[in-house]
């Protein structure tokens, strides 16, 4: 049998809501609401504020230098064929 061990971690209601902090109360409206237990419901927040804050991506190196395009000019070579014009009219 393999056992899972998780951290735990101590959560502490507040007495009313407020900008920081549900109270206990509203935690048990939002679990009938959705049909889920409590545990289930502070996930669900949590997975919900970590998608808007965290970025969905590692940040890179910032613009490309006049060097890294002229580099990039020389490999690409010349183009070949018809050119392609658009209009946004």
């Amino acid at each position: 049998m393999t056992t899972r061990t998780t951290a735990k971690l101590l959560l502490r209601f507040r007495p009313t809501d407020n900008l920081h902090g549900v109270s206990r109360t509203t935690v048990e409206r939002l679990a009938e609401e959705l049909g889920l237990n409590e545990t289930q419901v502070i996930h669900f927040a949590l997975k919900r504020l970590a998608n808007e804050v965290l970025p969905a991506y590692l940040a890179d190196d910032g613009p490309l230098t006049d060097k890294d395009l002229q580099a990039i000019q020389r490999r690409a070579g010349k183009a070949r064929g018809k050119s392609v014009r658009t209009s946004l009219v």
